[in-house]
């Protein structure tokens, strides 16, 4: 059994706590470089006719 698993968590969330672990063992000038790594946004764009249409941002990512 996977040891995710195990801990009862998804695989997105293990993969998670790696990156974040990753990014805090970093020494402090790559840490800034990294930093806006960990930001997320949502785009939505409607596909019609196996088309997407414009993407649009619902929520940017905090710059």
């Amino acid at each position: 059994m996977s040891a995710y698993k195990a801990a009862g968590i998804t695989y997105l969330q293990y993969t998670n706590i790696c990156a974040r672990a990753l990014r805090n063992s970093l020494n402090e000038k790559l840490r800034t470089a990294a930093a806006p790594l960990n930001q997320n946004g949502l785009k939505f764009a409607k596909w019609e006719n196996g088309r997407a249409s414009e993407q649009k941002f619902i929520v940017k990512a905090k710059q």
